[in-house]
């Protein structure tokens, strides 16, 4: 067959998909929604497209160009530091000084997933690290510090009830628990406050006002927790109604050096180390911050006797891409902008990224970028960016722990994606959803598990159930599998 007759044959087999997505487009639930649609084989050629250069809302499907520009740059391999040091003398096994906790961007400090140590593990590889320089008792504090990352806390455009909740935290060079906080919800008698009792971690230097209060039966849940790392407070505002049961509610703490030196402080007490002075940690200003919140100069740079390790970078990413988290996934972008520039903050960081998607051969101007996890209404992107930034990653060295970290229908966030369960395992992809918006992008493997195809399916501004419109996508996918 001539290259003629070859073409001729690839438009007549794309020709029923085409007309699929045309046909679904003008139906509802689609018709009245933004959609765009990008569907490219293996070598770039356009299978099925719909509004495919039109920028969106992306959601989570942001992360799969943050995660993909992370493993690309830094390597399936790389592994956060965290720097253990001291600042003072060391005389006859006593430190007459403070004991720094400094932090390199770890995400997985203190978190509970699988992939990370339990607080005591890690915690006695910290202070093996203080015995091997001689320390076996602390005339002084124990200091987080965070200053590594530099800017704000959280992304300057994230809406203000966002910050307050667990996907919301912002991330700090020197986290704990992924700088979130738990808080037991049980619901009083109408009209009565509603009762919130922390359960962890523990936080003991923060004011908390309980302004929530017991709505009536079928108001549902709207709790948020409002602070702000400026001072030590916090107030519960909304509701939670009568008929909900008890559950835990997970918030913002925006304290996560601090939480991490308490912590470590309380198990050197705990496992018969004296330490005589506190717990604290670094402010924006470069001031030692004591849980009174006094501020006090700080003693010098301290001197640095270990280091401790993260996980590596591919299964913090399988992490990020499977559970959509979005505080690993703001920590992968401010690395990217350290790693890069020097500097953390949010406008380095998009420098950086900028300059892997030009390695990657992809335009930095094609997407606008305005955090790493999505969570940002003002991130823009098309679908054929979108599938054309998945089909630039089959060439990174870094690809197979990409491909690996995506998860396939009836797992991760997508598990409720009704893709034919006899063909699941040919999918790999990403969801993004908030309200209005429903994305999913990745790839159609062939049988030899190879990627095959590239896609990314957008909907903005989208009014009826989520449920409709992702079973309409679902049909869409099964049909890039025929």
């Amino acid at each position: 067959m001539n290259g003629i007759a070859m073409t001729v044959a690839l438009l007549l087999s794309q020709a029923p998909l085409q007309q699929y997505v045309d046909r679904i487009a003008r139906q509802e639930p689609l018709a009245g929604a933004v959609f765009g649609v990008m569907v490219q084989d293996r070598d770039g050629r356009v299978l099925a497209s719909y509004q495919p250069d039109r920028k969106m809302v992306p959601a989570s499907n942001m992360k799969l160009v943050t995660t993909g520009a992370a493993l690309h740059a830094l390597g399936a391999d790389y592994r956060f530091e965290t720097r253990i040091g001291y600042t003072g003398e060391i005389r006859e096994g006593t430190l007459h000084g403070d004991v720094y906790i400094i932090g390199g961007g770890d995400p997985t400090i203190g978190v509970k997933d699988s992939i990370a140590l339990r607080p005591d593990a890690l915690f006695w590889k910290w202070k093996t690290l203080l015995k091997g320089a001689g320390i076996s008792r602390i005339d002084g504090r124990i200091i987080g510090d965070g200053r590594a990352y530099e800017g704000h806390l959280e992304n300057t455009s994230w809406t203000y009830d966002d910050t307050g909740t667990y996907y919301g935290t912002g991330c700090s060079a020197l986290s704990f628990y992924a700088n979130a906080v738990d808080y037991a919800m049980q619901a009083g008698v109408e009209g009565s406050p509603v009762e919130a009792v922390q359960t962890y971690p523990e936080t003991p230097w923060m004011h908390f006002s309980n302004y929530g209060t017991t709505g009536p039966a079928g108001t549902g849940n709207s709790l948020y927790l409002y602070t702000t790392d400026l001072a030590p407070y916090a107030e519960l505002r909304g509701s939670f109604a009568v008929d909900r049961k008890p559950k835990t509610e997970h918030f913002a703490n925006k304290y996560g050096a601090l939480t991490c030196a308490y912590y470590f402080w309380k198990n050197l007490r705990a496992t018969g180390w004296e330490v005589t002075g506190s717990y604290a940690d670094i402010d924006r200003g470069g001031y030692v911050r004591s849980a009174d919140f006094v501020p006090s100069a700080p003693a010098g740079e301290p001197t640095a006797i270990g280091t401790s390790t993260s996980p590596t970078l591919s299964q913090i990413v399988r992490e990020t891409n499977h559970r959509s988290d979005n505080f690993y996934a703001e920590t992968l972008l401010r690395t990217l902008g350290e790693r890069s520039t020097g500097i953390a903050a949010y406008d380095s960081c998009y420098v950086a990224l900028g300059e892997v998607l030009e390695s990657l051969g992809l335009p930095p101007e094609g997407v606008r970028v305005e955090d790493g996890s999505g969570l940002s209404r003002n991130n823009y992107v098309s679908p054929h960016y979108l599938s054309t930034f998945l089909r630039a990653m089959t060439a990174s060295p870094a690809f197979d722990a990409f491909l690996a970290s995506l998860p396939q229908p009836g797992t991760g966030t997508v598990r409720t994606l009704p893709v034919d369960p006899a063909r699941r395992s040919r999918v790999r992809l990403k969801s993004g959803s908030m309200d209005g918006v429903l994305c999913y992008s990745g790839y159609i493997l062939s049988a030899d598990g190879l990627p095959e195809k590239t896609f990314s399916l957008m909907v903005n501004n989208c009014t009826v159930p989520t449920a409709e419109i992702r079973s309409c996508l679902a049909r869409l996918i099964d049909r890039l599998m025929d």
